[in-house]
């Protein structure tokens, strides 16, 4: 007799890996994916660190076609307050019978401990698709099942590329020491086509910020961008939807 599928939550950023992970998930009929579930800078009205409009990320959701559930967070919460919400929220998942929780991590160790230790803490399980994977198979792979993505924002030394469409040539010229998808905090993206959409999200260009985090008070501070000891500089573009 055929188990029932498991049932999770897809933890969307709305960016490149989150999609390619997505694909992956979807094709594996042994999961059962309720929701979308992406964290809000309240105040801005945006991704939280990405900083994309969440009316494109709302846009995403509809055409992707499962329901989005929205954690609005303060702007730079410390970790208590990000932990106390999250714990908040999946408390709520599990009282609706989800075990698991998705992402779309590929190579931080600290990052995914802290999330398989908050997860344990109420009784849910990680699933990681892209796990150890190599990046440039990674990006290869999101090309060739005809995804597009734009940088939506950068550390302060790729500011060039901020607000460009990721292309293999792009890709090629990164320096060395930049991971090709970004894993390592250089910069976050928003998806707006792929096998996973219905239909294309329209954008266009707008203002491009600078913007500069202070540092974290302590070594587990996720919240931060670029997760860095020393204030980290962003270049954000704003993704403005048509």
């Amino acid at each position: 007799m055929k188990s029932a599928p498991i049932k999770c939550i897809f933890n969307w950023s709305g960016g490149k890996d989150s999609s390619l992970a997505l694909y992956h998930c979807l094709q594996n009929p042994d999961l059962d994916i309720r929701y979308l579930v992406t964290t809000i800078n309240d105040a801005a009205d945006r991704i939280s660190m990405h900083g994309v409009r969440t009316e494109l990320l709302i846009q995403q959701a509809e055409s992707i076609g499962i329901p989005l559930y929205q954690v609005r967070l303060p702007e730079m919460p410390d970790m208590e307050t990000y932990d106390n919400t999250m714990r908040k929220h999946m408390e709520h998942f599990r009282k609706e019978g989800i075990t698991h929780s998705i992402f779309g991590d590929i190579f931080l160790e600290d990052l995914k401990r802290y999330r398989d230790e908050r997860l344990a803490e109420i009784g849910m399980t990680g699933i990681y698709p892209l796990w150890k994977r190599d990046s440039q198979e990674l990006i290869n792979e999101f090309f060739e099942l005809g995804f597009g993505t734009v940088i939506a924002c950068t550390q302060e030394r790729l500011e060039r590329i901020v607000g460009k469409e990721i292309t293999p040539e792009l890709i090629m010229a990164l320096p060395d020491d930049v991971d090709v998808c970004g894993e390592d905090g250089e910069s976050h993206t928003f998806a707006f086509k792929g096998p996973i959409f219905s239909k294309e999200i329209p954008y266009k260009i707008g203002e491009k910020i600078f913007r500069e985090y202070k540092a974290p008070k302590n070594d587990d501070d996720i919240c931060n961008p670029g997760n860095s000891k020393k204030p980290s500089g962003f270049w954000f573009c704003d993704l403005i939807p048509v």
